[in-house]
Formats: structure tokens, C-alpha cells, sequence
């Protein structure tokens, strides 16, 4: 227990909800959680599934069809050919962290990933008996790796590189040219790449984020990891896959079947109406992000001492507040007990994120605005 992390959003979330119990207003830029509601037909299918009574067990590598339609859909939008035997369905996307890395890591063993990162990487990592070690990701290169730190940080103990494109907290797309770079220096080693790919769909511009697992040679050695709660706004369903090389899907449903049995069959048959019902709703709340991304990154370059660089995807803005001379927990804590806005410090993403600030634009467009003015006013009180 003590190799273990936590995620500091929920910390700062239970602050923020200590304060308005005081009666503070807060605005609430901390979590990583759409705004938006579930698409009504998905909803629609989650209680039909409930009245026409899938409410029992189920396979503890997802339901067939639902299983057909993820292989469908990654090798549509991947440009691969993924088979249903392939893909292991999950409450969630956190077990497509954990069961590879139990499965694939031990003591002697090395992890390479991103830093700053989603924290849950170098939590599981260090649970699992082995060595994480942190690659920083460049602003100036769009929040990419740090290519010359990553070559070098490549070993025979190297069993795994996490990858992550749109990525948590920078909102960062790994360039193709440096998947394709990563891909070069990876394919002749023994080790496994996770591609979390969890904000795939939350793109903007017209560039797309590149898988690795498309890539020559990198599918047979790819675990891609995705789901339902960004793309969907599906958070409370609790429905994510993996897609992996064969011999690691008996590996994961054994961890499956010892953890939780299976993944809820209702929440199931609405991921299978998710995939092949309409994707309007994707498309208008993608949209709508980016819309409030240009506005609210617009403000927050006017604060004295700030710089945002625009995300390419996801829904995180990722501030560089270097330029105040203070520290990134220091602004994050006096602008959650000062100004009313809750957000993130940049260091609890990893040492390199020391120096940044996250927020998640996930809130309506007057809130964001709001928070800007606030940010604008605290700042100018020094």
C-alpha cells in the first residue's frame, strides 16, 4: 500500500465541496468529466437492457457483441484488423492499466511513461514491483516526449512504454512523426506498448491522433486502451476496453474474473447502442469544448505571467505559470481558497509538471468565463 497513488483531483474536489459548505461559491475546473449528458438512445438502451433482464452475469470478457462492435470500430478507426477475440471489456478504463501491468511487470522490471501524466501510471507501476521511470514531455514540442530522454531510458529492463495521445493533463497529440519515431526505437524490443487512446475522439484541427498499434510490426505488441466515458459522457457507466495481443487476453480475464467477476451487462448493451447509434452527440459536445478552449485559453494568456498553449485534444487546459515566480501548488491552492476556482496543481502530474496548472474546460462556457475573470482579479491582487 505504500507503492500506491491516489488522483488529486478527488482531494481537490472534496476541498471545493467543503467550502461551498461554508457557502463559498467554487467553480468547479478539477475533474476530468464531460458536463454533458449521457446521449438520450444510449440512456434509452441502458433501461431496456434493465427491463428485458440483463441484469445477471456475464462473460468475463464482455459481451460477444459488444465485443464485435469495439473490433469493428477500432479497426475502422484505426485502420487495422482487430478481431472480437482480442478486445476484453472492463468497468472502466483503469483495469486496462492495472491487469497488463500485474500481468506483464514485476521486481527488476522497468516502465517507461509520460510526465507529466495521468498519476495512475506510476502508481501502478510501482504496485506492481517494478521501476517507473518518467520521460518529460515538452511544451515546445506540443507536450510530446522528450525523444533524446527517451532513447536513452530504453534498456534490456525495459518491459513497457505507456503512451498517451490526446493526453492527460496537457491536452498534448504525440506528432506522427514521433509515434512513428517511438514505434522505430520499440518493434525489435521484448516489451509491450499500453496506447492509451481514451480521449481519441476529442480532437480538434484536422489532425487526428496516430495509433501506434497501426504502425508495421506494432499491433502484435500493442495493448490499445479505450472507452465510453469521455467520447460518451458515460463516466458513471463504468465501461472500458482493451484491444491486446493474444497471449495477454487470458492473463487479463484471469485477473478479471478474480477482481470483478464481469462487467455490468446493462451498461454493456448500452456501449453496443454507443458505437452503432448515431454520433451526433459526439460530434456537437466536441464542438462545444472547442469552442470554450479557444475562449478560455484566450483568457488565461491575458493573465500577467501566464502562458497557455492551445491542447490539440481532450478537454484540459495546461497553464504555464513559470513566469509568476511562484510555485504551482502555491497559485492552485490560493486560487481555490481565494478565488473560489478549483483546479489542479501541475506537480501532481509528476515532477515535470511543477511550474503548470490544469484545468478542465469541462464546464459550461459562463463558468469558464467566470473563472477567468476571477483568475484576472486574484492575480492583479498579487
Amino acid at each position: 500500500m505504500s507503492r500506491i497513488g491516489a488522483e488529486s483531483a478527488f482531494d481537490v474536489l472534496v476541498r471545493a465541496r467543503a467550502l461551498e459548505g461554508q457557502g463559498r461559491d467554487v467553480i468547479h475546473l478539477e475533474i476530468g468529466e464531460p458536463d454533458f449528458p449521457t446521449p438520450q438512445h444510449i440512456v434509452d438502451a441502458g433501461k431496456k437492457a434493465l427491463d428485458d433482464g440483463w441484469t445477471h452475469y456475464g462473460p468475463a470478457q464482455g459481451l460477444p457483441e459488444l465485443r464485435e462492435a469495439i473490433a469493428e470500430h477500432v479497426s475502422e478507426t484505426r485502420g487495422i484488423s482487430v478481431s472480437a477475440a482480442n478486445v476484453c471489456v472492463m468497468p472502466g478504463g483503469k483495469p486496462l492499466i492495472f491487469f497488463p501491468m500485474l500481468a506483464l511487470l514485476g521486481p527488476g522490471d522497468e516502465a517507461i511513461y509520460p510526465n507529466p501524466g495521468f498519476p495512475i501510471y506510476e502508481s501502478m507501476i510501482r504496485v506492481s514491483g517494478a521501476t517507473a521511470v518518467p520521460v518529460p514531455l515538452i511544451e515546445e514540442r506540443g507536450f510530446s516526449f522528450d525523444l533524446d530522454v527517451f532513447r536513452k531510458s530504453l534498456n534490456s529492463r525495459t518491459k513497457m512504454v505507456v503512451l498517451n495521445s490526446p493526453q492527460n493533463p496537457t491536452g498534448g497529440m504525440i506528432p506522427a512523426e514521433d509515434i512513428a519515431a517511438i514505434a522505430d526505437e520499440v518493434r525489435g524490443r521484448d516489451l509491450v506498448v499500453l496506447s492509451d487512446e481514451i480521449y481519441s475522439r476529442i480532437v480538434y484541427g484536422n489532425e487526428k491522433p496516430v495509433s501506434i498499434a497501426s504502425l508495421p510490426g506494432m499491433l502484435e505488441k500493442t495493448i490499445i486502451l479505450d472507452g465510453f466515458s469521455k467520447t460518451y459522457a458515460m463516466t458513471g457507466w463504468r465501461l472500458g476496453y482493451g484491444v491486446m495481443p493474444s497471449c495477454l487476453v487470458d492473463p487479463v480475464n484471469k485477473l478479471m474474473v478474480n477482481s470483478n467477476s464481469c462487467t455490468a451487462s446493462f451498461t454493456q448493451r448500452a456501449g453496443i447502442a454507443a458505437l452503432r447509434g448515431p454520433q451526433e452527440p459526439v460530434d456537437a459536445m466536441v464542438a462545444e469544448f472547442l469552442r470554450r478552449r479557444d475562449a478560455f485559453c484566450a483568457g488565461l494568456n491575458d493573465v500577467p505571467g501566464w502562458s497557455c498553449t492551445i491542447p490539440g485534444g481532450a478537454f484540459y487546459a495546461f497553464a504555464n505559470v513559470k513566469g509568476t515566480g511562484r510555485g504551482s501548488k502555491e497559485i492552485a491552492d490560493s486560487l481555490l481558497n481565494d478565488a473560489g476556482v478549483a483546479c489542479l496543481n501541475g506537480a501532481g502530474f509528476g515532477e515535470y509538471g511543477e511550474g503548470y496548472i490544469r484545468f478542465s474546460y469541462a464546464n459550461s462556457y459562463e463558468n469558464l468565463m467566470r473563472a477567468v475573470e476571477r483568475i484576472k482579479a486574484w492575480s492583479a491582487r498579487g
